[in-house]
Formats: C-alpha cells, structure tokens, sequence
C-alpha cells in the first residue's frame, strides 16, 4: 500500500512539474513574441534582384555606368583617386546578367603588359538619397561572390562594395569630407575583407585619411568560393549615433560618432547624416592590392575574366 502511494505521489508530482514547466515555456514564448513585437521591422525601400536575361546590361532606372579612368573634371584625380589601373567600360563584356538571377562585373585584359590593357565594370545607383532616418536606422546590404581566384593568380584583383555621400556626385573633390563607406572591400583573392569609413581631410584628419577608420583584416573564408552577405547599417536611434558592418548577419565591427572626433562633432554629420548612393565595381590594382601584395600589381600571374557575382542589392530603413 506504501508503495502505491509512492507512485500516485510520484505521478502527481510529475504532473505538477509538467504543468509548471508548461506555463514557464507559455510565459517565456509570449514574453519572446512580445519582444519581436516591440523591435521595429525593417521596410524594404530599394532593391535590384537581377534577373535579367543573360547577357544584358544593368538596368538603367537603377544604375549609371562610371566609364574611364576617373570622374573626368577639372583637377580631378585620375585613376579614380586610387592607383587603379583598369578603364572602367559599360560594356556587357564587363559588365552584365547572368540570366540565373546574377550581376556579373569581370575584368578582361588584352596584350602581354600586366599593368596596361585592363577593362573592369564599376556601377552606381541612380538614387543618392539611401539616408538614415533621424531616430531611426538604415541599411544597406548585398549578396556578392568575389571573384573566384586565389594565390598569385589573383594579384591585383580589387572588388568592392561601398557608398559615396550624395554630394560627391557633380562635385567630385570634396571627398573624404562628404563621407564614404566601405562595406566590403576584398585584394589580392584573399580569404580576408576590410571595411572603412573615410571622412574629414584628404590627408591625416580625424579619419587618419587615407587609410580611414578601417576594420583592419578580418577573416572571411570561402569568400571567393561561395556567396556572402555584406551589410552595413547606420543607427540614429540612439547617442552615441554608430556604423555597424555585418558578415553574414555577424557583427564585425562597429564605429561611434565619439569616436571619429570628440572636439569637432560635426566631422560624423557632414560624412553620415545625409544621403548616399551605392557602389559596385571590381578595380585591377591600385594602392591597396599593392600595398597588401608589397608588389605592384596585376603582375604576368594574374588571371583575367574572373568576374564578381552579385545576388542582390537591397536597402531597408527602420524608425
């Protein structure tokens, strides 16, 4: 009879703490639902999926083609400011749909000179005003395959993803005040990325211009080989106002406006608060694969007709 009892106590218990257990997972579920109601949702606001036929350019209501070796004004730099080497052309040679759902940018070369021959794609949005909402939060994002070339192959291969503030565009020399964001900048086929925010003066300045507020190298492995997410988002909600990059919806680094310069906090406002256009392009050479690579670059080892394939661009805000 004891041992009856113990099991009907035993049974009851169980079902106690099944019950209690129940309405402990209840509570947790509807306070977690009732957090994903609080936080903001994201509003889609631009996008281009690229789903072109195969072999079309970009389309135009969306993007503009850079074309040459710079913006081409008076006392504009050449080479687009860079070093680079390659012309960059509208033509879906370099520049074109996959017809699978792709932007592809490739870099072609003709001739036997590794540092003249080179043609590459760089594209803008037609749009320059993706701008944080006071308050609020923008954000950009892309789903991008470098160019698939590693080890000496790929020396002075430059693929980049970024933002120029609005103001640049019909001025032109009023860089690195105006603000430019780098959300994902890959040299040389290495499994790294870097991310940027360049402001304030040409040269030195509260950015340590030209290097910029960089990242530094961050491991990005099988960049090349697979496609990944690059974001960035701009945060007015909160003081102080903050850059955050993500790699595949991980944060890997971050920038507060105190941080850029505490004495003259207008340097954050004139490269951030304000509108931006985006940028895709792949450069060949330039100051920064070669100072990466200790060498000059493209070199005789380096594979042409490696393109960057893009996804999708998409610009999302919340408030």
């Amino acid at each position: 009879m004891m041992t009856g009892l113990f099991w009907a106590l035993s049974r009851l218990l169980l079902c106690i703490t099944s019950v209690l257990a129940m309405v402990s997972w209840s509570s947790q579920s509807e306070a977690s639902q009732d957090s994903l109601r609080d936080e903001p949702a994201w509003t889609l606001v631009w996008s281009d999926e690229f789903n072109g036929a195969a072999g079309i350019g970009v389309d135009a209501q969306n993007w503009l083609y850079d074309i040459g070796t710079g913006y081409g004004c008076a006392g504009c730099p050449s080479n687009w400011g860079t070093g680079e080497i390659e012309t960059m052309t509208g033509n879906t040679d370099n520049v074109y749909q996959d017809g699978v759902g792709h932007l592809a940018i490739k870099p072609t070369h003709v001739g036997t000179d590794p540092l003249a021959g080179w043609t590459s794609g760089r594209i803008e949005t037609q749009r320059t005003d993706f701008a944080p909402p006071t308050g609020g939060v923008l954000a950009v994002e892309a789903s991008i395959q470098q160019p698939n070339v590693s080890g000496v192959s790929a020396l002075g291969y430059w693929p980049a993803f970024w933002m120029l503030g609005a103001q640049f565009r019909g001025n032109y020399l009023n860089w690195p005040r105006v603000g430019e964001i780098d959300i994902m900048e890959g040299v040389n086929g290495l499994d790294s990325v870097w991310v940027t925010l360049h402001c304030g003066v040409p040269s030195g300045g509260p950015c340590n211009e030209t290097i910029g507020k960089s990242s530094g190298r961050i491991p990005c492995t099988g960049c090349q080989a697979a496609f990944h997410t690059y974001r960035v988002e701009i945060d007015r909600s909160f003081s102080p106002e903050q850059i955050r990059w993500y790699l595949d919806g991980v944060n890997i680094h971050a920038l507060n406006a105190n941080q850029v310069d505490s004495t003259h906090p207008s340097t954050w406002a004139e490269a951030v608060n304000h509108g931006f256009f985006i940028i895709i392009n792949v450069a060949m050479g330039g100051g920064f694969p070669n100072g990466v690579s200790g060498t000059l670059t493209p070199t005789l080892s380096t594979t042409s007709e490696i393109a960057m394939l893009v996804d999708y661009v998409r610009v999302y805000m919340r408030q």
